[in-house]
């Protein structure tokens, strides 16, 4: 049997897109023939910026991502932290350097989702969605949305949690607060889902 390749392709200041990356890898090689990768997309600032920024070091242990390389996935899933409602500028010029990709429509027909972090509830956790499916689109790729196929967690009311129909989500707050389990469930819950639908349009 044909091996399913799916990437998840995020990037993480704080650390809270970095947690539900994981998750959403995990849920995606839980998926029997599916084989899945984390990728980081390439820091533009520079360390000192960075340290004023108070950001932890970046984890050794994944990779930083070249554009040419989404053509190898049958599957991809982008993970980010929102700014101002949108996609943060390190994943912006990820995207702006796939031109080439464009011009020759190579991601067209791939399935993608999308997860992501806001600070708090007026920080973009739909906008966020909203506003990078617009990348996904001019490559053709096609915008796999969790919807409500999440169940119970979709609807829960006592507890604060991110994520929507567009994909899985958290609230970093000050930077202080980390994703929940429930938003950790749902993180997990994407990555099987894309690797589901993934696999059954490759088959």
């Amino acid at each position: 049997m044909a091996v399913t390749k799916v990437y998840i392709v995020y990037y993480s200041m704080y650390g809270h897109v970095d947690t539900m990356a994981r998750e959403v890898h995990r849920g995606a090689t839980s998926v029997e023939g599916v084989e899945a990768t984390l990728w980081r997309v390439p820091e533009m600032l520079s360390d000192l910026i960075l340290e004023k920024l108070k950001a932890p070091p970046k984890p050794n242990d994944v990779p930083d991502i070249r554009p040419e390389q989404l053509v190898e996935a049958d599957g991809l899933i982008f993970g980010f932290p929102s700014r101002f409602g949108m996609m943060p500028s390190q994943l912006k010029a990820f995207f702006d350097a796939t031109s080439g990709l464009w011009a020759s429509q190579e991601l067209a027909g791939k399935p993608a989702g999308i997860f992501w972090s806001t600070g708090f509830y007026g920080g973009g956790q739909e906008l966020s969605a909203l506003t990078a499916i617009t990348q996904l689109a001019h490559h053709g790729m096609l915008f796999v949305s969790l919807g409500y196929t999440f169940g119970r967690g979709m609807f829960e009311m006592d507890e604060v949690k991110g994520g929507s129909a567009y994909g899985a989500g958290t609230f970093a707050g000050d930077g202080s607060r980390q994703p929940t389990e429930l938003e950790l469930q749902q993180a997990f819950y994407q990555g099987k889902y894309l690797a589901e639908v993934t696999k059954k349009l490759k088959s």
